[in-house]
């Protein structure tokens, strides 16, 4: 997927199941190499290029398409028309698949015995269990950070939370502008990156690209409304903001 990934994964405390927890640790890296092989717009002899191409079908495909395919319907739906898996009439879903594919490699990992779990798949990550401390970085200050998320896993109301954060500061300017099929750039938006916090990093890592997308003001309103989600974001001109519940997820920055 052109990125890099990273696994912080925890043992049970009695130390007991420590091969079957290494065991879903080899499955759920070969299950990151295989959504690649699927899914990867860079290869043309993916199932996704050679779907876009006329050479497959959906039903063609392995059925992990048709899911995810599916998945960016509803993103579609939710932010009215701001994620899109299709432009100009290419089939990318690349803004959720990522997501998506880390979220079910942890979930992998929880059902194989990892008492917690950090999986960080280019900046995006999904948490199970915990305690975790996550760093939001400062688009505007290589090096810094503009807020910290912490996770206390069964000390929640739920044991699994997942961070996204959308925006140009690492690659550029490559989230497209649905309406236009161009890439958005950070003087358009006013936002210099957002993030989003919540259960599940499919649709974190969805909601995010969509809220960059629409822009700030947009973004915060809509942001605000979505159920079970909170967002942060650093704008242009080097202010924040965030929605009302963002605050109960953030831990204060150790200098």
């Amino acid at each position: 997927m052109g990125t890099v990934f990273s696994f912080d994964v925890r043992f049970p405390a009695d130390g007991g199941g420590e091969a079957r927890v290494r065991a879903g640790l080899d499955a759920a890296v070969a299950s990151l190499n295989d959504v690649d092989e699927v899914f990867s717009t860079y290869r043309p002899d993916s199932q996704i290029s050679r779907l876009g191409k006329g050479e497959l079908t959906v039903p063609d495909c392995a059925a992990e398409v048709a899911e995810v395919l599916g998945l960016c319907e509803d993103a579609e739906r939710e932010s009215d028309g701001w994620f899109t898996a299709y432009y100009a009439g290419a089939t990318d879903p690349t803004g959720l698949v990522k997501g998506w594919a880390v979220e079910r490699a942890v979930r992998m990992l929880a059902s194989a015995g990892a008492s917690a779990v950090c999986l960080n798949g280019g900046g995006d990550i999904q948490l199970h269990g915990g305690p975790w401390r996550v760093g939001i970085s400062d688009p505007l200050h290589a090096g810094g950070l503009a807020a910290v998320v912490e996770a206390h896993g069964a000390h929640e109301a739920y044991d699994s939370l997942a961070v996204a954060t959308s925006g140009p500061a690492e690659r550029g300017c490559h989230i497209i502008d649905p309406r236009t099929g161009t890439p958005t750039g950070a003087p358009g938006t006013g936002l210099a990156s957002v993030t989003v916090v919540c259960q599940g990093l499919t649709q974190a890592d969805a909601r995010a690209t969509a809220a960059y997308a629409m822009g700030s003001d947009a973004a915060r309103g809509w942001l605000e409304e979505l159920p079970g989600a909170e967002g942060f974001a650093v704008t242009v001109d080097g202010s924040t903001w965030q929605t009302s519940g963002f605050a109960r997820h953030t831990a204060k920055l150790r200098v």
